[in-house]
């Protein structure tokens, strides 16, 4: 069913991504916010993820939305519109469409706007877009979510995540079952998290790192449990994922292993908290993330080096 029809003005913003590019969208969300404080904010954002857009203060409601589809919004033209998926045009035409009296994009063909810069940080970017557009301040530090309530039996517990959406992002399962296996050793209670896709990945890395079927918290937890149970954990270990984010917005101790993506595009903020691992640069840069073979860069980093970065974290 589409949006029903607001009384009050409405402003719309676009990002039907993954769970990554939601979070690093957030303090532009809250610019736009600050932007039209009287409005109804409406995010246009995947249905997995409306559950932690419940999490964003800025957000009024949320719209169902598929990447690079046709809205289904059935209210008046709102009054401003903005496209946080793209530098279009293809997204552009979707926020076109619902005829905003304003609306804010990135330039190009049949769109004018800010610049859009390859090399800028994804939550810079999106930042930039919305101060030069909207004239307001927008803080790439205002990254923070609303904590949902977390079970006690997950409380300060040690997340490994070995999962990522391609093979090129994936560091080898039996590294992270040998940093698993020093962290239980360590006394900490560890948990292996994942999707539904994910568990038989999980289930490999915990019984390579010695531990029992109750350590699996892959496809046993909503996306919400799952902010749960990283928003308490005492520290993280993953790839450049959605869960690095969830760790940035809750600011809890992890350790973010990148390759093939540089840091300086997606990682997180210079916080004591995070500690990131990179040898990209030995490698001349970004590779394919979309790739189907383990990055060179990624693969470069060793089992000693993330039990170090997480001895190193306050």
């Amino acid at each position: 069913m589409g949006l029903s029809v607001q009384k009050v003005p409405t402003a719309v913003v676009l990002r039907p991504l993954g769970l990554g590019d939601l979070l690093t969208a957030v303090p532009a969300i809250r610019a736009v916010r600050a932007a039209v404080p009287g409005h109804r904010l409406v995010l246009a954002t995947t249905e997995a993820l409306r559950p932690l857009a419940g999490l964003i203060d800025a957000v009024d409601e949320v719209l169902p939305a598929r990447e690079l589809e046709p809205l289904d919004w059935t209210g008046p033209p709102p009054v401003l519109a903005v496209d946080l998926h793209g530098k279009g045009p293809a997204s552009h035409v979707v926020v076109a469409a619902l005829h905003p009296e304003r609306l804010l994009t990135f330039d190009s063909p049949g769109y004018p706007g800010p610049t859009w810069y390859p090399d800028e940080h994804e939550v810079r970017r999106w930042c930039r877009l919305v101060a030069e557009g909207l004239g307001v301040a927008a803080d790439p530090d205002a990254l923070d979510l609303a904590v949902p309530r977390v079970p006690r039996a997950v409380r300060d517990v040690a997340v490994v995540h070995p999962g990522a959406a391609y093979p090129s992002r994936r560091w080898p399962a039996d590294r992270f079952a040998a940093v698993a296996r020093h962290l239980a050793a360590a006394g900490h209670d560890v948990r292996i998290t994942g999707g539904p896709d994910e568990v038989e990945l999980a289930r490999a890395v915990a019984e390579a790192a010695g531990l029992g079927p109750d350590a699996v918290l892959a496809g046993r937890t909503t996306s919400l449990e799952l902010a749960a149970v990283v928003a308490a954990a005492r520290v993280v270990v993953c790839g450049d994922t959605g869960v690095a984010h969830l760790a940035t917005a809750y600011r809890r101790p992890s350790v973010v292993l990148f390759g093939p993506v540089s840091p300086a595009l997606w990682g997180p903020p210079d916080r004591s908290q995070h500690v990131v691992l990179w040898h990209g640069g030995v490698h001349g840069g970004s590779g394919d993330p979309w790739g189907s073979e383990l990055d060179p860069a990624l693969a470069e980093i060793t089992v000693d080096e993330v039990v170090n970065a997480v001895q190193s974290l306050p």
